[in-house]
C-alpha cells in the first residue's frame, strides 16, 4: 500500500513546538538548514528529491527525474522565496515544490491541481500539507456542511469552487498560487504562474506538446515492477501507450472488451495492438466488470468527496489484474478531454477579433450541434462579464433545465438544482455562488483559454482522488497528459487552432502523426458507453434506494430522500442531467459515512476551529518550550 503525505512546519520555535504535537510520529523527517523540523510524513524514496546552497533548501516530492545534484545547480541562485520561480519552471513530471530560504517557507502544488496545497493554525501556528484531512485531523476540523449543500445541489464545481477544502479552518491553495509561510507571522498565498499567450499556430505548437508528452512519458519509469497502460482505443490513452513503448517494449496494456453497439472503441484498440507487437495485452470481457453503480458502496478516503463513483467497483477489479500481472505504475489518458476538447465559448474572443472567421466556425457549430440561429447571435454578442455569469448560475438553480441544450457559448455550463436537493441547500448555493461572483476573476483574457484552465482545475483534484484508490492498492496512477508542461505546450496554441468543428483534438492528432497508426489519429468518434451506464443504473436503482434509506445528507437537511425515490424511479427524459448529479451526491454520502466510521473509532485531534481566512501570527517562540 502506498500512503504517500507530506506536513510541511515552519522554519520557527512554533513549527518545533507543532511537530513534536503532531508529526513526531510520522516515520520520515526533513530538517531545515537551522535544524527545526521542516518535512514530516511517509514516502518513498524515489518520490522525494532534497538539495541544498548554504541556508537554501528545495524538496520536490512527487514524480521527477531530476538529481539532487541538478536540483543543487538549479537553487544556487536563489535568494528568496520569488527566485524559486525560476526553478519550479523547469521541472518537468508532476511534484510538489517546497523551498526552505532564509527562514522562511514556499509550498506549492501542480498549476493543473492534480497536487494541491493546504494551510491551517494549529494553535495559531501556520503549518501545510499536501493533504486537507491529514490538516483536518491536527485541527479538528469539521465537513464544511455549506460546500456539501452546493455539491449535491449543483453536482458538479468549477474553478474556484473546485478548489475550496471540504474542511473548515482548512484553506486550500490555488493551483496557480504559492503558500508563504515566514518564521514568525502570518501565512499568505503568492501568485506566482500565468498561462501563456495563446498566439502560436497549430504546427509549432504541436510539435512542442509531442516533445513535452514525450518527456512526460519518459518520467514513468518503474523502479521495480511493470508499467502498464489503458488501451481503450481512443485517441487519448493510444498515444500514451505508443510514447510507452518507446522506452517500454514490454509494456502491458488494459483494457475491457465489449460495450454498447455505437461503441467502436473496441475496433481501432484491437488495430493498435497489432503495431504494439512487443507489448502484453490485457483484454478483459466487459461482462466480467462489475456494473457502474453497483454496490458495495464504499469511498475509503476522508479528504474530500469523490465526484467519480459510478464505476469505482470495476476500477478496482481492473487494478487487482494490473497489479496480479507485476504492474507497479499505470498510465491513463484521464486529462486529454480537457487539454484538447473545448466547448464554442473560444468564439467570443475570436468574433471581437476577426468576426468573419468567427461567423464561419460558428456556422459549422450550428450545423453540428443543431443550435438555433437567434440564441447562437445572442450568445455571441452577449458581453457579460465571468460575477455575471455565476450570479445567473445561482439565480437559474431554482429553475427547470430549457427543453435544448443552449449554444455552448458562455463561460461555462449551467445545470438547475438536483430535483432531491432542500430547499435550504439550494438557497446555500445560491448564497455561495454569489460570493464567487463578487470575487472571481477570468482564468486569461481569451474565454477559450479561461475555459480551458477552468476545466484543467476542476478535473485535476478530483482525478488527484481517483489515484488515491490506485495507490491503496499499490499501484500509482500516472497521468501525463496533467503535466504542467505538457499543459503549458498545449495552452500556447491559438485557441480557434486547438478547437474546430472540423477536426477532433487537432492537437493531439498532429503532435503524433507518424507515431501513431493514422486510422486512430484520424477518429472522427469517441466512444460512447452511456447507453449501458443508464441500463445499469435502473438495474441497481434498488440498491443505491436502500443506501439513502438512513441518510446522512438527509439528516444534515440537505436532501429530501423523497423526492430522491420519485426521481430515482421516474423513467429518465432527454436532457435530463440528474444521472451526472447522482454520483457527486452519493461521493457525498459516502464520504460523511467514512468520516463517521473513523470518527467513532479514534479521538479527535482538538477543538475544531475555523482559521481558513486568518493565517495569523505566531505567538512568541518564550511562550512554547
Amino acid at each position: 500500500m502506498l500512503n504517500d503525505n507530506l506536513v510541511v512546519f515552519p522554519d520557527s520555535p512554533g513549527g518545533a513546538w507543532a511537530h513534536r504535537q503532531f508529526g513526531a510520529e510520522a516515520p520520515q523527517m526533513v530538517p531545515h538548514a537551522s535544524g527545526r523540523p521542516w518535512l514530516a510524513g511517509s514516502w518513498a524514496p524515489e518520490d522525494l528529491v532534497v538539495a541544498e546552497a548554504g541556508r537554501v533548501r528545495v524538496a520536490v516530492f512527487g514524480l521527477s527525474a531530476i538529481t539532487p545534484e541538478r536540483l543543487a545547480a538549479l537553487i544556487s541562485p536563489v535568494r528568496g522565496l520569488p527566485d524559486v520561480d525560476r526553478v519550479a519552471r523547469r521541472l518537468p513530471g508532476s511534484a510538489h515544490v517546497v523551498a526552505s530560504v532564509h527562514g522562511q517557507v514556499r509550498f506549492q502544488g501542480t498549476v493543473t491541481g492534480t497536487r494541491c496545497v493546504f494551510a491551517a493554525c494549529v494553535d495559531e501556528v501556520p503549518v501545510a500539507a499536501d493533504r486537507a484531512d491529514v490538516l483536518a485531523r491536527m485541527t479538528g476540523a469539521e465537513p464544511d456542511e455549506e460546500l456539501l449543500a452546493a455539491g449535491v445541489t449543483h453536482g458538479m464545481f468549477f474553478a474556484p469552487l473546485s478548489e475550496r477544502s471540504w474542511w473548515r479552518g482548512v484553506h486550500q491553495v490555488a493551483a496557480d498560487s504559492y503558500l508563504a509561510i515566514p518564521g514568525n507571522g502570518a501565512a499568505r498565498t503568492v501568485r506566482w504562474w500565468n498561462p501563456p499567450e495563446p498566439d502560436v499556430p497549430l504546427a509549432q505548437g504541436a510539435a512542442q506538446v509531442r516533445e513535452s508528452l514525450r518527456e512526460a512519458v519518459a518520467q514513468r519509469q518503474t523502479h521495480q515492477g511493470r508499467l502498464s497502460a489503458d488501451l481503450s482505443g481512443g485517441m487519448d490513452s493510444t498515444s500514451l501507450c505508443f510514447l510507452a513503448a518507446e522506452h517500454h517494449p514490454d509494456l502491458l496494456t488494459f483494457r475491457w472488451n465489449g460495450g454498447s453497439a455505437i461503441n467502436d472503441d473496441p475496433r481501432y484498440a484491437t488495430q493498435a495492438e497489432r503495431s504494439l507487437a512487443h507489448a502484453e495485452h490485457l483484454t478483459v470481457p466487459e461482462t466480467d466488470a462489475p456494473p457502474v453503480f453497483a454496490p458495495p458502496y464504499s469511498l475509503p478516503d476522508t479528504e474530500a468527496p469523490r465526484a467519480l463513483t459510478r464505476g469505482m467497483n470495476a476500477i478496482r477489479s481492473e487494478i487487482r489484474l494490473l497489479v496480479e500481472h507485476g504492474a507497479t505504475r499505470h498510465m491513463a489518458g484521464h486529462g486529454a478531454d480537457e487539454l484538447f476538447t473545448g466547448s464554442a465559448a473560444y468564439l467570443h474572443t475570436l468574433f471581437r477579433r476577426s468576426p468573419f472567421a468567427a461567423l464561419r466556425q460558428l456556422r459549422a457549430h450550428r450545423a453540428l450541434y443543431r443550435w438555433p440561429l437567434a440564441s447562437s447571435l445572442s450568445g455571441l454578442l452577449r458581453g457579460e462579464d465571468l460575477g455575471a455569469w455565476w450570479r445567473r448560475c445561482a439565480d437559474g438553480l431554482g429553475r427547470p433545465a430549457p427543453p435544448s441544450p443552449a449554444p455552448a457559448l458562455d463561460w461555462g455550463v449551467q445545470v438547475p438544482a438536483t430535483p432531491w436537493a432542500t430547499g435550504d441547500a439550494v438557497k446555500t448555493t445560491q448564497t455561495i455562488f454569489y460570493g464567487v461572483a463578487d470575487q472571481v476573476a477570468p482564468l486569461a483574457q481569451d474565454r477559450g483559454q479561461h475555459e480551458a484552465l477552468t476545466a484543467l482545475r476542476s478535473a485535476g483534484p478530483a482525478l488527484r482522488l481517483l489515484g488515491r484508490e490506485f495507490a491503496a492498492e499499490g499501484l500509482r496512477l500516472e497521468l501525463p497528459y496533467l503535466d504542467d508542461r505538457v499543459a503549458e505546450a498545449a495552452l500556447s496554441i491559438v485557441p480557434h487552432e486547438r478547437y474546430t468543428p472540423w477536426r477532433y483534438k487537432p492537437v493531439l492528432a498532429t503532435a503524433m502523426r507518424g507515431l501513431v497508426p493514422d486510422v486512430i489519429l484520424d477518429r472522427t468518434t469517441k466512444g460512447d458507453c452511456e447507453e449501458s451506464v443508464d441500463r445499469a443504473l435502473q438495474e441497481h436503482i434498488p440498491d443505491l434506494l436502500e443506501l439513502f434509506t438512513d441518510s446522512l445528507l438527509a439528516r444534515r437537511g440537505l436532501i429530501d430522500p423523497a423526492r430522491l425515490r420519485t426521481t430515482l424511479l421516474t423513467p429518465p427524459r432527454s436532457g435530463d442531467v440528474w444521472s451526472a448529479q447522482l454520483e457527486a451526491t452519493l461521493g457525498a454520502e459516502l464520504w460523511l459515512r467514512e468520516i463517521a466510521a473513523r470518527t467513532t473509532t479514534s479521538a479527535p485531534a482538538g477543538p475544531a476551529r475555523d482559521d481558513s481566512h486568518r493565517l495569523h501570527r505566531v505567538p512568541d517562540p518564550e511562550e512554547r518550550s
